[in-house]
């Protein structure tokens, strides 16, 4: 009988080649995208001032290379999968383990990336841990490693993803989890004690958001950060209906809320009907407890902006 431990080093993803070379109108588009104004992205004379022989690629934008595309997606959960991944979600879904969340994820980059090249990424699997008990629900963490190879087979990255498989306490499914490391940990410890801060550079003042290493403006690596006073306006907004998400009530509401700061953030917002949102409303901030480890800001219309 096929056990966890049999899954260590084989392959849930072969070789595969990203659909599009490297190229410098996806690398302005995610620049922009991003707010990262670094000239190397988008300047060829910049670039060869630092030493590149031109424009290079984020390092951020590595797994996009590889991504399949909306028509690939589609073909079904399994498409492109490996016959390892296939025989391992079923045994993960035989045990119980339904509900998936990514954890964490950690890059090591061999070399940056140039238009032109070719990225192909293979992945297989590190390692399945024991069962643990965690506030989502009893689940298995497992540990992928992809490999990043360029159109002359040389390794320019290395990913290694984790996945917590698990099944869920409740009838009800968890909220999905984001994405906290060591650049929004802050942010997140803040907001599970109902403050919502904004990163500010300690070089030249400007407040950031989403948190980040760096300042955009000046690229000082300093930073503090103040608390917002919890006042915004809408700036722009989706209702989302479909598909759904059995951890969210709809028509979901999903914002981008300029605080009064001037940051931005996407949140979603409560206590008003679709049918009332509009561009610009007044905003103030309002707390979801998703759980005991999980605190998210959330908006709603300022009082007498929304019937």
């Amino acid at each position: 009988m096929t056990t966890y431990e049999d899954f260590a080093g084989r392959e849930t993803l072969p070789l595969w080649e990203g659909p599009d070379p490297v190229n410098v109108p996806m690398i302005r588009h995610w620049a922009e995208a991003m707010g990262d104004r670094n000239p190397i992205y988008r300047d060829d004379a910049a670039a060869r001032a630092t030493g590149r022989p031109g424009v290079v690629a984020p390092a951020s934008m590595m797994q996009a290379w590889t991504m399949r595309g909306y028509a690939a997606t589609v073909e079904g959960p399994d498409a492109g999968a490996a016959a390892g991944a296939r025989e391992l979600d079923a045994l993960l879904e035989k045990d119980g383990y339904t509900s998936v969340v990514a954890t964490d994820s950690e890059f090591e980059f061999h070399r940056e990336l140039v238009p032109g090249d070719r990225v192909s990424v293979r992945e297989v699997v590190e390692t399945i841990s024991p069962e643990k008990s965690t506030a989502l629900g009893a689940g298995r963490f497992v540990t992928t490693v992809r490999t990043y190879t360029d159109q002359d087979g040389e390794v320019v990255a290395v990913q290694r993803w984790r996945l917590l498989r698990f099944r869920p306490k409740t009838a009800r499914a968890p909220r999905p989890r984001p994405a906290v490391n060591r650049d929004n940990a802050f942010w997140f410890e803040a907001a599970r004690e109902h403050r919502l801060v904004i990163q500010r550079c300690a070089g030249c003042g400007t407040p950031r958001h989403p948190p980040g290493p760096c300042c955009p403006h000046c690229g000082s690596f300093e930073w503090d950060a103040a608390e917002a006073s919890g006042r915004g306006q809408v700036y722009s907004f989706v209702v989302n209906h479909h598909p759904r998400h059995p951890a969210f009530e709809y028509p979901l509401i999903v914002a981008v809320v300029e605080l009064d700061e001037g940051t931005r953030l996407v949140t979603n917002l409560v206590g008003a009907e679709p049918g009332e949102v509009e561009i610009g409303m007044p905003v103030v901030l309002d707390w979801l407890d998703a759980d005991p480890d999980l605190s998210l800001p959330v908006f709603r219309p300022q009082s007498g902006t929304a019937a």
